[in-house]
């Protein structure tokens, strides 16, 4: 069974970082999302299954970057100038398509993790 586990949620001023972890069982094409408290669950970044692409929010381009480490199956969300506007539960989640990834949709995720607490005191 394929199972996402995500690491390295915490809290953090205003202006600080956090770099989030999710290291799956296989390579998968992966999102990042956050759901803030009483909001709906919203996608923040993408990367496909090489590594090569990704694809941002408006809302945190600039300062969230997404990467991968094939050799262990991990994606990455580094999150800098973090805003107490970011404070919220972040998921990630993997798809088995390689290709035509709509990395919003989040109906086309296979599998999700548990989520990590992301907390932006200001």
């Amino acid at each position: 069974q394929v199972q996402l586990v995500e690491s390295g949620g915490g809290l953090v001023q205003a202006g600080g970082s956090l770099r989030l972890s999710c290291a799956a069982s296989e390579r998968y094409a992966m999102g990042w999302f956050r759901q803030a408290s009483g909001k709906e669950r919203e996608f923040v970044a993408g990367i496909n299954w090489s590594g090569i692409s990704t694809t941002y929010a408006d809302s945190v381009k600039g300062r969230f970057a997404m990467s991968r480490d094939n050799a262990k199956n991990t994606a990455y969300l580094q999150m800098n100038s973090l805003k107490p506007e970011d404070t919220a539960v972040y998921y990630c989640a993997a798809t088995t398509k390689r290709y035509g990834v709509n990395y919003y949709y989040q109906q086309g995720y296979d599998y999700w993790g548990q989520g990590t607490q992301v907390t932006v005191s200001s």
